[in-house]
């Protein structure tokens, strides 16, 4: 880390929630995870195999996971015994379509068996279609530079939705797909790994849009009827033309129309929040405060800003102006589908989510129409391009023995979910 993380211990004066308030009736609490963080043995992606090219940056293999394959009725006891309302999760394309044109029917029965255990258990199944991983054979044929994925994502969609539709109660066309982009063509820490292409990432964001353009129909043809969308990561972004994060910046809605910075705010946000305006939710994800110089790099954080084990700010609020922002520019309900904090102080974590769910709060109070919260994540789990270090998770993971033990978030969680019904 680049700098000290600050623990609630150096602030007595913070207090956690312990309620936060009445919630609107269909209102979902949930937590979230994503198959290849957690399912272990997705070697049919590019994600396994980048994670397994040398010089990618990425510090370890993903492995068994968490083995949530077989572990995942134990998984679904947890979300259970939280209180929850609904487990969010991915299904994985390259076990459902392992080669083109080539459909797996045990894959989908799998998927099908964990869903309808779900449904006996009162939880709801909020299901995406593509986080982060693409098969292999599409990934050969140029992934998403490849205006042919566009066919290919929607007749995977055609087939998992005739197969699982029934069982669906949300889906997601897409998880970030922003940062699928900015890390694949521009930060190269994703694969396919391309450093600074600002003309494949324009071409990848035009293709993602035009899939979930092309999924949402399919989707909403059923069988099952069910909210669509999409989610995008969305930090409180503040964008410095000088490059000293200090300075009051530029805020996302006061990006110029034209220009360099017009062009890179379309490829991080502005084409897919145009998309989300016809769709039935907009999936909110934010972590933290995002400071970018005049070429939207990252800028260096100051050494005595709070950080996390991401080394990501410690700015809970952030989740606050995400929502007013999204709801603002696409005029269709938010649900926050990701949020949370990776440290290894669970008094921290308890401090994070108490600090967004109130800054979440004051937003809806304020008029923005909110339908649910899922945090992130369920497990400790693959992080990516940073293995298993950053620990998200609600609940410890034992990395030899998968033994799962909720942490004491989990149940401060579980109150606080508990505290809205009352």
């Amino acid at each position: 880390m680049s700098s000290p993380t600050a623990t609630p211990d150096a602030n007595p004066r913070f207090e956690p929630m312990t309620s936060f308030g009445p919630v609107p009736e269909g209102w979902l609490w949930g937590t979230a995870t994503a198959a290849h963080q957690i399912e272990g043995g997705n070697t049919n992606n590019d994600w396994w195999a980048w994670e397994h090219t040398p010089g990618s940056g990425t510090q370890e293999s993903s492995g068994d996971a968490t083995d949530s394959w077989n572990r995942w009725r134990e998984d679904h006891q947890l979300v259970k015994d939280l209180g929850l309302d609904a487990y969010r999760f991915s299904i994985e394309w390259s076990r459902i379509e392992p080669a083109q044109g080539e459909f797996s029917i045990a894959a989908l029965n799998h998927y099908r068996e964990l869903m309808t255990a779900a449904h006996e258990l009162g939880l709801k199944n909020s299901v995406t279609f593509h986080h982060f991983t693409t098969p292999i054979w599409a990934a050969a044929q140029g992934g998403w530079l490849n205006p042919e994925i566009v066919e290919w994502f929607t007749a995977f969609v055609e087939h998992a939705t005739a197969h699982l539709g029934d069982l669906i109660d949300i889906a997601a066309t897409f998880n970030e797909p922003n940062v699928v982009v900015l890390a694949g063509y521009l930060g190269g820490n994703f694969p396919p790994g391309h450093h600074n292409d600002v003309e494949a990432a324009a071409v990848a964001t035009a293709n993602i849009v035009a899939a979930h353009k092309h999924a949402v129909p399919v989707l909403k043809a059923g069988p099952g009827e069910f909210p669509v969308g999409l989610t995008l990561a969305i930090p409180d972004m503040v964008i410095h033309p000088d490059g000293d994060p200090n300075s009051d910046g530029i805020r996302l809605t006061e990006v110029p129309t034209e220009g360099p910075e017009a062009q890179m705010y379309s490829i991080w946000l502005g084409a897919y929040l145009e998309a989300a305006r016809d769709d039935d939710y907009m999936g909110v994800q934010t972590y933290f405060t995002q400071h970018l110089g005049p070429d939207f790099q990252d800028l260096p954080t100051p050494a005595d800003w709070r950080v996390t084990q991401m080394d990501w700010t410690f700015t809970p609020e952030a989740l606050g102006s995400s929502v007013r922002l999204a709801s603002r520019l696409t005029g269709v309900p938010v649900i926050v589908t990701e949020n949370g904090v990776a440290t290894t102080d669970d008094a921290e974590r308890i401090e994070y989510y108490s600090r967004a769910l109130a800054s979440l709060r004051h937003a809806m109070d304020d008029g923005v129409d909110v339908r649910g919260f899922f945090a992130w994540s369920l497990l400790d789990n693959f992080e990516w391009a940073e293995g298993y270090r950053p620990l998200f998770g609600l609940v410890a993971v034992d990395r030899e023995t998968f033994q799962r033990t909720p942490k004491p978030s989990a149940a401060w969680y579980a109150g606080v979910v508990a505290s809205s019904h009352t």
